[in-house]
């Protein structure tokens, strides 16, 4: 009877609770209707108000290629076109030269670092910590031995190194002849340059829009300076780690293999996966504040179409998404979602978007196709603008488990 009676409050008094209530001093009958008194305790989620949410400015990548940035692609396309020539003088940075080089430790050779013949641009960096700088100067047919440390090891080495050959590249000059004869589509170096300046801003512009949600989020849960409830923070995490662990089953990835490969502990996975619950709890508490502070609303029509694209995406009918809904009384809490995607989608638009330098990013520019927000979602970035793909697994589970939790 306790179960049934709590409930009943629960709805009755609209109790958005967190946690599992703790239930004592009971009294009476528990196995029948008759009457029951009983002491609870529950913890419930915080209201909160957000100040400054209105104001928010956020930094996102340049959706604009720079002259030096298009200057690079040109020079790199310059270089694919060049034309290795053999160089009497001493090595400068930027040379490709032909090398036999051997390294031993304790007279034993170490793997990958004796070759001969091997053609090596020098500048990159590669081998070891001061290589390039030996090199620089040294002719064809000059030897030297070095230590140093290569490159991913801890122990020094004794190096020996020969120069067999010393080439540079010589590039072609970029004249509007050369580019019509290299590219065709372009009679001059400005036409070409300027594809080169669309392509890469349509680029950049795709990467800003991807990010606008999660940047905005990230803003947005700063100002949420309230000790979070451990009982939210940790059911997210329990969420997060079931629906990770359950991706990589079905990529046939086992949990271990994917630590191995990345380096990480089991303990540093899931401090990972805590950092994203800690922001989408407070992204959860401030997309509230919000709508209430907004007066945002989730009228009948709104829980209707959001049924229906839960129940097409779960490819089952709608009449039985929502009876799922009703049997577990989480109308209340799709309702609660929808809002908190209302609230998102109005702070997108009235957030200020700048540039890694300061400069303005319009807003038309980013959202010039909407903001596709699915309220179902993972509240710290359940959202992509509408040019980026959205995928929603939890729809799916939530109808097949038939226990909705939206």
């Amino acid at each position: 009877a306790v179960p049934k009676y709590l409930a009943e409050a629960v709805k009755q008094h609209d109790i958005d609770i967190i946690a599992t209530p703790k239930v004592d001093h009971v009294h009476g009958a528990e196995d029948d209707d008759g009457p029951i008194s009983f002491h609870c305790e529950m913890e419930v989620r915080p209201v909160i108000t957000v100040a400054g949410y209105a104001g928010l400015r956020v930094e996102l990548p340049s959706v604009s290629a720079s002259e030096s940035e298009i200057d690079e692609v040109v020079n790199s396309e310059r270089k694919r076109h060049g034309t290795l020539v053999d160089a009497t003088r001493a090595i400068a940075t930027g040379d490709q030269v032909t090398l036999d080089l051997s390294a031993s430790r304790n007279g034993e050779a170490v793997p990958g670092l004796n070759v001969e013949s091997w053609l090596y641009e020098v500048g990159r960096g590669w081998v070891a910590k001061g290589f390039d700088d030996v090199l620089v100067g040294m002719n064809a047919g000059d030897e030297k031995e070095f230590k140093a440390v290569p490159n991913g090891n801890e122990d020094e080495a004794d190096f020996r190194v020969k120069v067999v050959k010393v080439q540079e590249l010589q590039l072609p000059d970029a004249t509007d002849q050369w580019v019509a004869d290299t590219f065709g589509e372009f009679d001059s170096v400005a036409a070409w340059k300027s594809a080169i300046a669309e392509r890469m801003n349509a680029s950049r512009l795709n990467q800003a829009r991807s990010s606008v949600v999660d940047r905005v989020t990230d803003e947005l849960a700063k100002l949420v300076e309230i000790d979070l409830p451990e009982a939210m923070v940790d059911g997210d995490l329990r969420s997060r780690v079931r629906n990770t662990v359950e991706t990589f089953q079905r990529q046939g990835i086992a949990i271990a293999q994917f630590l191995q490969i990345t380096g990480q502990s089991e303990e540093q996975f899931i401090e990972q996966l805590r950092e994203q619950s800690r922001k989408a709890v407070r992204v959860d508490l401030a997309l509230r504040a919000i709508a209430s502070d907004r007066n945002l609303v989730a009228s009948d029509e709104d829980v209707d179409v959001e049924l229906e694209r839960i129940a097409v995406r779960a490819n089952v009918k709608v009449k039985r998404v929502k009876s799922l809904y009703e049997k577990n009384d989480a109308i209340g809490d799709l309702k609660a979602q929808i809002r908190k995607s209302q609230a998102l989608e109005w702070l997108v638009r009235e957030v200020t978007y700048v540039d890694n330098e300061g400069r303005a990013i319009a807003t038309d520019l980013l959202l010039d196709e909407g903001v596709d927000i699915d309220p179902t979602a993972d509240t710290g970035a359940g959202a992509t603008v509408a040019s980026e793909s959205n995928t929603d697994e939890e729809s799916t589970s939530t109808v097949d488990d038939e226990s909705p939790n939206a």
